[in-house]
């Protein structure tokens, strides 16, 4: 009786000191995970925007000036360049109202007119471009998806004279500008935070001669269109046709076999 009693105690008293070791291991464990993730947000990096070279007050930032540098996040100030999406873009153009040294993070305060925030919208555009509003629908804004700092195609549907049938007219659809930067939608701009949400409005960044182009194509009373884009794809579609019955009628058949072709192209 007494052997079973000692047996009963001694597997019990393992048992205990099993689930005291287990508990043990478990909070250290979890005293490691917390330390660990206490150094992450320590010395966690971000992407900042540096100069490539010491660079005197007066400058005009152009591409080859600028760089990016991971740095510790708890070491950034409220002034300092993150490395956010199309940020070169909104740099090149800008003078340094100091010099500013190679390496070092940039600052907002090292340029003239400080962050593009301050100064609304005008202080987004790039020089030499402006700021034009378009009206579209859900449907010709990829249903509302198009946001701030997208790329975009614009195109174009108008009701114009015939060119095979005098004295009547046809619907003609048209790429008008390629690669186009998205400055707002709506009232929402980059800077502004938004969450989205339904528009008829979207402001772009165009050059004097495309604003014309579109103030003009607005005035037709045609339909436009915006056809959203990878913003890292840079090519250039050459020699795009006007698009009416006739032109569809004789490329469909080789537009479908095109996309056929590069659909197996791709699964291969």
């Amino acid at each position: 009786m007494k052997q079973k009693i000692v047996l009963a105690a001694s597997v019990a008293i393992g048992l205990l000191a099993a689930f005291l070791t287990g508990s043990y291991i478990a909070a250290r464990e979890r005293a490691v995970e917390a330390e660990r993730a206490a150094l992450a947000r320590r010395y966690r990096t971000v992407d900042v925007v540096v100069p490539a070279e010491n660079l005197p007050a007066g400058t005009a930032l152009q591409m080859d000036d600028l760089r990016l540098r991971a740095v510790p996040e708890n070491a950034l100030s409220a002034q300092t360049i993150r490395a956010t999406p199309n940020i070169a873009m909104r740099l090149v153009g800008r003078t340094l109202a100091m010099g500013v040294e190679a390496a070092r993070p940039l600052q907002w305060s090292d340029i003239e007119g400080g962050a593009p925030e301050e100064r609304g919208l005008a202080g987004m555009l790039r020089p030499k471009m402006r700021a034009l509003s378009i009206s579209v629908n859900g449907a010709a804004s990829v249903s509302n998806m198009v946001r701030p700092t997208d790329h975009v195609d614009v195109l174009g549907t108008f009701t114009l004279p015939s060119k095979s049938a005098p004295g009547e007219t046809e619907l003609v659809t048209m790429t008008i500008l390629q690669d186009v930067l998205v400055l707002a939608t709506g009232q929402e701009t980059a800077q502004s935070g938004g969450v989205g949400g339904n528009y008829s409005l979207v402001t772009l960044e165009v050059s004097p001669h495309e604003a014309e182009v579109l103030t003009f194509a607005e005035q037709m009373r045609g339909r436009l269109t915006l056809a959203l884009r990878n913003p890292e794809d840079l090519h250039y579609e050459t020699e795009l046709p006007q698009v009416n019955f006739e032109q569809i009628r004789a490329t469909l058949e080789g537009l479908n076999e095109k996309r056929q072709r590069e659909i197996l192209r791709k699964r291969r």
